[in-house]
């Protein structure tokens, strides 16, 4: 099989929601099976805090990949199947990459506060020229610029990264 180079985009991974997500799933895993933490803190290989597992499961400290594997190996889960459920969470299928550049440039007058939005977000420092829209900020600049979310998702996607138009 010949060598195939992947194109990568840059992308913003928001590490706050990821790892609020990351922390939801687990504390949904730890009461489906009915434990308390202290009743998952006897299951782990190491000595974690009982206030440690709290904070893994509130959001608020990140934890190593190590230490996920033995929660999820206490749990009864395969790391990577909770990594992708989080990850579906976090990158919904209403999602949408799109090219900043070509929307600051666009002439589409229904689209002027988008315009002007990514016109501003290009004129930052270390400006990334790619951003991803989730469904909640589709829907907020949809009201702004008079369109329903879906007209508005329809109109991002001629605008999207590596779209030659």
């Amino acid at each position: 099989m010949p060598f195939q180079r992947l194109h990568l985009t840059a992308v913003h991974v928001n590490g706050e929601l990821y790892q609020q997500t990351l922390g939801k799933e687990l504390r949904l895993l730890r009461k489906r099976r009915g434990w308390t933490r202290k009743q998952l803190n006897e299951r782990l290989q190491s000595d974690i805090s009982l206030q440690t597992l709290a904070t893994y499961e509130l959001g608020t400290r990140q934890c190593s990949v190590v230490r996920l594997t033995e929660i999820c190996v206490a749990l009864g889960e395969q790391p990577h199947e909770l990594l992708a459920r989080v990850d579906r969470a976090v990158f919904a299928p209403g999602d949408v990459q799109v090219d900043l550049a070509k929307v600051a440039v666009t002439d589409e007058p229904e689209l002027l506060p988008l315009r002007r939005w990514a016109a501003d977000r290009l004129a930052q420092p270390h400006a990334n020229a790619q951003v991803r829209l989730n469904r909640a900020a589709i829907e907020h600049m949809a009201a702004l610029c008079g369109l329903s979310p879906d007209a508005l998702l329809d109109r991002l996607k001629l605008f999207t990264v590596g779209d030659s138009r």
